[in-house]
């Protein structure tokens, strides 16, 4: 049988607003403002879980792959002398 209608929430419906995707800087912006003020406060294990969160993060991936392979200096060869 089918359930009736208007019973428990649709993933779809949202209040009729859409929401924007979050690009890469800014979810990596926002967690790096959670740890400082989590610092600050002196909560040292949400420090530590949010740094957890922070280095396993696909954003955070996303942003040092794009650091290396859009850096000016890509092409300069390194100790080895070669690119």
């Amino acid at each position: 049988m089918t359930e009736p209608q208007g019973t428990g929430a649709a993933s779809h419906e949202n209040g009729g607003t859409k929401r924007r995707k979050r690009t890469p800087e800014e979810i990596v912006s926002r967690l790096q403002a959670r740890i400082v003020k989590a610092q600050e406060m002196g909560r040292y294990n949400k420090v530590k879980a949010l740094q957890f969160l922070l280095t396993r993060s696909q954003s955070a991936r996303i942003l040092a792959v794009e650091r290396v392979t859009e850096n000016d200096g890509r092409d300069t060869p390194g100790v080895d002398g070669q690119t």
